[in-house]
Formats: C-alpha cells, sequence, structure tokens
C-alpha cells in the first residue's frame, strides 16, 4: 500500500526508490506532488515525508470525508509536508500552517514560495491554550527539529528558544476562518493545553481533526483522557495504539 500512495501521490515516485537503493545522493530531494506541487526534502526530513505521502498517516483514520474546497489549520506544521500533501489533494483549499521553530519555518516558507498559486498562509508562531510567549525546548545538534517542545525536561536539557504563541479562539479570528473542515496537530505535548482550553463554541468550528498525541505529566495528558473530552465536546473519535487520534463531528 506504501508504494501504491507513493505513485498516487507523487509525480517523480522514482526518486524515492533511487534515494532508497542508494542510486541518488542529491541534497535536498526535490519532489513533486500531483499537480505539480514541490517541495524541498532535506534527507533528514525523509521519514517524514514518507509518514505523510505514502503512510497518509494523518487522513488515513478519518471516517468522514474533506470537502473538496476545504479550509485546514496545520498545527506544528514542521517543513510543510502535510500542507504540501492537502494543497495537492484539495486544488481549492485555503490552508494556514503554524510552525514556531526558525530552521523549520525557513523551509515551510521556502516551499510555500515554491508554489505560490497555492492559497497558503504561513505563519512563524505556536498555536497555545493562551496568547504570549513561549519557551520551547529543542535539541541545537537537529538541523530541522521534529520534536521541539513545551514539556519541561523532555528533551533532557535541550536548548529553549523564546516563540510568540497564539491561541485558537485567535487563530479563527485574526485569520477570518469563518471554519476548520480539518485541524491537523503535532505539537509534541502542547496538545492537551490548547484543546483543553479551547471553548467549546470555538471547538464547535471544527469539522475533522487528526492528531499526533504524546503522553504528558499529567493524569489528562494521554490519548484515552483526550479521546474522551473530544467526544464529550461533540466529536466521534478513533485511536491508534501508536499515539494518533482521530476526531469528526457527529
Amino acid at each position: 500500500m506504501r508504494y501504491l500512495n507513493l505513485i498516487k501521490n507523487i509525480e517523480n515516485w522514482w526518486l524515492y526508490l533511487a534515494v532508497k537503493f542508494g542510486l541518488n545522493r542529491t541534497e535536498p530531494l526535490l519532489f513533486r506532488a500531483r499537480r505539480g506541487i514541490t517541495m524541498e526534502v532535506p534527507r533528514r526530513l525523509l521519514q517524514t515525508f514518507k509518514e505523510i505521502f505514502m503512510d497518509e498517516c494523518y487522513m488515513r483514520g478519518l471516517a468522514r470525508g474533506v470537502p473538496s474546497n476545504p479550509v485546514i489549520i496545520d498545527v506544528g506544521a514542521n517543513a510543510g509536508y502535510f500542507t504540501f500533501y492537502c494543497a495537492s489533494r484539495f486544488p481549492e483549499a485555503r490552508i494556514v500552517a503554524f510552525e514556531p521553530m526558525p530552521a523549520n519555518f525557513r523551509l515551510l516558507d521556502a516551499n510555500r514560495r515554491l508554489n505560490p498559486a497555492e492559497s497558503i498562509t504561513c505563519v512563524r508562531m505556536a498555536v497555545m491554550g493562551s496568547p504570549g510567549m513561549v519557551g520551547m525546548s529543542y535539541d541545537p545538534g537537529d538541523s530541522y527539529t521534529t520534536s521541539a517542545t513545551v514539556l519541561k525536561d523532555s528533551l533532557g536539557g535541550g536548548d529553549v528558544v523564546q516563540v510568540p504563541g497564539v491561541s485558537l479562539p485567535e487563530v479563527f479570528e485574526r485569520w477570518r476562518l469563518p471554519h476548520c473542515d480539518l485541524m491537523k496537530m503535532d505539537c509534541e505535548g502542547a496538545e492537551y493545553d490548547i484543546l483543553y482550553n479551547t471553548p467549546r463554541s470555538c471547538l464547535a468550528k471544527i469539522g475533522r481533526m487528526a492528531l499526533e498525541v504524546h503522553k504528558g505529566p499529567e493524569p489528562g495528558h494521554n490519548i484515552d483522557a483526550l479521546s474522551s473530552y473530544l467526544m464529550k465536546q461533540g466529536f466521534n473519535t478513533r485511536q491508534r495504539p501508536v499515539g494518533m487520534l482521530w476526531a469528526w463531528r457527529r
């Protein structure tokens, strides 16, 4: 199935096979998704690219289909591969992608500039439970971090960078989003702070969620507790043991 998805989603799919079998040593790689969506993929992020375009990790558990002209919020966009997956799949999508880490954001924005015709807004901010500056721990030796987190001590003494944060209600207001058809969230533990502190009236604007859930230090910081909370907010949910949680409106 992974290789069928590769051929379905990527126009120059043979490039991945050339890399896999050591026949291509280009750095970075330049992949073209369907509709000519172009992305720069450093080899450091090839696994992330694979999970999104080959495993379709965020889409596979949604029970309800996404409309053809969706509004999409990407929380923790990293280099933007889920954003550009959605742009290739939904030509009329409006996407707002949030990524607070400087190196990740530079690549996200560079990939946006490779696709100027798409309705993609890149924002160098963290989505949080409340607005303001927040310290994020990260590994300074990792060129493109996929594990920067607001959870203290989770990286064993990594460096800390201060980044601006915005709440989910502010996201809808500042970017004038009437609703959100799909929200993807991979924010290394901040998902609890975000969702538990978002008013029910704001959550009601979200039709579907695809969440990568990370166990946190508090009693309610686990996938079962978050699933139960979302069900009380009017969602149906589905989860996988690896930490993926999907939610959609009843």
